[in-house]
């Protein structure tokens, strides 16, 4: 019988009782019953009978009895009791905050029983266990800079504030600094706790039926100041209207990331493209720019928490906002890729299901 464990398909001896044991213990029923015939046959032609010959085969199947039930007692020890107890031991190992226990199976791949499947799926759970702990601790670490950096920023400034002589202009300037980074504390806040209920779908989305292309137009003019102030050139090619069945409010936070990101990763000069197609099943809309771009291991780690490529602009984000429009995206039913080159821009694509359109 086959079976899929830790993502692969083995070929599993669904019994314990191996066909080797089994010829073992027939065989030696089958020895013990024949000595047992001999000796019969021998007590007999020696005229040996009554309680001498009882006596012998009593004797007999006492040692045969003894020998077998130890033979049993090993057998059950070897390939259960000892297996259960190594795997009771990892297991309170692993509760204990050991991440890096390891059972190894007893079989080769041929061979393979449920026991060592069942080794093979701990040793995948105890990988996956030590993953989430260290996505836990980089999480709390990373949440505890995030927090500390603008809490650093308004309390020297706030302090510096308190000389009588600052000049005016200088406490302004202070000032702007204040409220700037207890927007930025904020808004990773709001983030952290919107990514959290996204994770633990305490919040679900709430489909109705919208028009996709006015929320596009919506989202990208309400970053006119910033596009103009850079002196970007905004690009849009959507459809003059598309019904789509979703939740507006979440997928709204997708756009606004998307487009914010691209307005604020383009040197001025440059282009922002905003392009939106269907079909009868789904909906494309991808944002692309003429930025700096991103390297390979950038673009492998882009959806993580916390994770920022560009260190230069760390005070303008906090690292959040695609790990949230990512879960957005998933939560809907949809896909959210990338592809850049570095020094070249980026595109950020996402797809969603249509289950009514009307253009």
């Amino acid at each position: 019988m086959t079976q899929q464990t830790a993502g692969k398909e083995y070929k599993v001896r669904q019994s314990l009782f191996s066909m080797p044991l089994f010829w073992k213990i027939m065989l030696t029923v089958l020895l013990v019953s024949g000595v047992h015939s001999g000796l019969t046959v021998l007590m007999t032609r020696l005229e040996m009978y009554g309680g001498i010959a009882t006596a012998i085969i009593l004797a007999y199947w006492f040692v045969i009895s003894i020998n077998f039930t130890l033979f049993i007692r090993y057998q059950i020890r070897k390939i259960y009791e000892a297996p259960m107890k190594e795997l009771a031991k990892a297991a309170n190992a692993v509760a204990q905050g050991d991440f890096s226990v390891y059972l190894p199976a007893k079989h080769t791949v041929e061979q393979l029983d449920y026991l060592d499947v069942m080794f093979m799926d701990f040793n995948k759970m105890v990988e996956e266990l030590g993953s989430i702990e260290t996505l836990k601790t980089d999480f709390f670490s990373n949440v505890s800079h995030e927090i500390k950096t603008p809490l650093a920023v308004i309390q020297n400034y706030a302090q510096s504030m308190q000389d009588p002589n600052l000049p005016e202009e200088l406490r302004q300037e202070y000032i702007k600094t204040i409220i700037q980074s207890s927007r930025k504390l904020s808004k990773l806040i709001a983030n952290i706790l919107k990514l959290n209920k996204l994770e633990k779908q305490n919040i679900q989305p709430v489909a109705e039926s919208y028009d996709l292309c006015e929320q596009l137009q919506e989202c990208t003019l309400q970053f006119i100041n910033l596009w103009e102030e850079k002196g970007i050139e905004l690009e849009a090619d959507l459809e003059d209207r598309l019904r789509i069945e979703a939740d507006p409010s979440l997928i709204e936070l997708v756009w606004n990331n998307l487009i914010s990101n691209a307005i604020k990763f383009t040197e001025p000069g440059g282009t922002v493209m905003v392009e939106q197609t269907s079909t009868k099943e789904e909906v494309v809309v991808s944002v692309r720019d003429t930025g700096c771009g991103m390297t390979k291991e950038t673009i492998n780690h882009i959806f993580d928490k916390f994770y920022q490529g560009d260190t230069s602009r760390s005070m303008e984000g906090n690292g959040l906002g695609l790990a949230l429009a990512f879960r957005v995206v998933e939560l809907t039913g949809g896909t959210l890729s990338v592809e850049s080159e570095f020094g070249k821009g980026s595109k950020f694509t996402v797809r969603l299901p249509i289950s009514r359109t009307s253009k």
